[in-house]
């Protein structure tokens, strides 16, 4: 692609996979496409599809309650998903569907260029870190994979589901507030 805004026209655009025939709308993503930290979920889900916007539903308000507690917002980072339409009744994204969407998700990483990358559960950590993650064991480790490093946290609609696995999500985003701090301070200049 040429520019963000091309990129980004392209994939409102798109026809790669089944998920176009059910969407409202494009899930591009939302924030500071110039920010060093980049947050990635699986996909979105029916509040986002409806308004075009990733983490907007209940799991997007406790997202951003997260974020406040490490004195971020959306204005500090990206947010985006492995895939950029709603998969039905909000089923796990297939391989094929992410592997349609792979090359806008690229792209977008490719333009932002995040130093830090924070996956936003299960699907993501195993699209992004390594095919057999698992979030119960590795959640809160870093990965150093190229020039970039990446973490997976729960999912905020797990933590919904789930309340016990808050604690140790606290931690996890201690973690990532240090590391931000530490490798790209600008964020929380700005």
């Amino acid at each position: 692609m040429a520019d963000w805004t091309s990129l980004q026209q392209d994939c409102l655009h798109c026809q790669k996979c089944a998920l176009h025939e059910t969407r409202h709308n494009v899930v591009f993503g939302v924030g500071n496409p110039a920010s060093p930290v980049l947050l990635i979920g699986e996909g979105p889900g029916e509040q986002e599809d409806l308004k075009g916007e990733p983490f907007v539903g209940p799991a997007g308000r406790l997202l951003d309650d997260m974020l406040e507690l490490i004195d971020l917002d959306r204005t500090k980072l990206y947010i985006t998903n492995m895939v950029k339409c709603r998969p039905p009744r909000n089923r796990d994204p297939q391989n094929q569907e992410q592997e349609a969407c792979r090359p806008y998700l690229d792209a977008q990483m490719q333009f932002i260029d995040p130093k830090i990358v924070i996956c936003l559960g299960r699907i993501a950590a195993m699209g992004l870190i390594k095919p057999d993650f698992r979030i119960t064991r590795e959640h809160g480790q870093w990965f150093d994979i190229g020039t970039r490093r990446y973490m997976a946290i729960y999912h905020p609609s797990a933590l919904l589901r789930d309340v016990t696995k808050r604690p140790e999500t606290f931690v996890d985003l201690r973690e990532i507030r240090a590391e931000i701090r530490r490798i790209c301070p600008e964020v929380y200049d700005a």
